[in-house]
């Protein structure tokens, strides 16, 4: 849960900052900017689209919906509409400065989540189970799934009209390896406190 609540904090951050958002908050983005809701709205959108994504890979990728993908649901959108109410607060001024450091915190909060959740291997988020499913069905590596997926995204939520930034282009190009190396450490964490 604590994965959960720092991912949704940095998803909200960095579409707050204007810089650009990772490649699934863009999509969460695009909708919103499709439906003419607010930023603070960004959370209810993600509800509504995790919830579809959910049953659409239970239905073609039902090996990736389990236990902590339904967890992951659960209170998303809550916790994002609480990192863009935080957002203004804690960032009151909107200089590019600000605007960057407010970007590498919810970046950081990103990739800590991410690690966390993969290092706990309870299940994975909607998007992650796709890009899995994809990867079984064609048999391209991790990496070249990764990728793959991630440019889809980033296209569909620039056409929906998703912010697309230097937090885009960031994200895109070290996620991966910082996932890799960060769940790495979360997962000897976990054991020697398992021992």
């Amino acid at each position: 849960m604590i994965g959960i609540f720092l991912v949704c904090i940095g998803v909200a951050f960095n579409n707050n900052t204007q810089l650009g958002n990772d490649p699934v908050g863009i999509i969460y983005d695009g909708l919103r900017a499709t439906f003419h809701l607010g930023h603070a709205q960004l959370g209810t959108v993600s509800n509504y689209l995790n919830v579809g994504l959910i049953v659409a890979l239970y239905l073609i990728g039902r090996h990736y919906a389990s236990w902590g993908t339904l967890m992951y649901l659960v209170p998303y959108g809550f916790f994002i509409s609480i990192g863009s109410y935080l957002y203004p607060i804690i960032f009151q001024s909107t200089t590019l400065v600000t605007r960057m450091f407010g970007g590498a915190t919810g970046i950081s909060l990103y990739y800590l989540r991410i690690s966390l959740f993969v290092a706990a291997d309870i299940g994975v988020d909607p998007f992650s189970g796709f890009m899995l499913t994809i990867r079984d069905k064609t048999g391209w590596s991790m990496r070249r799934s990764k990728i793959t997926f991630d440019v889809c995204l980033i296209v569909v939520g620039v056409l929906l009209g998703g912010r697309f930034g230097i937090i885009t282009i960031l994200t895109a190009l070290t996620t991966g390896p910082t996932i890799q190396a960060l769940s790495g450490v979360f997962r000897k964490r976990f054991i020697l406190a398992k021992n």
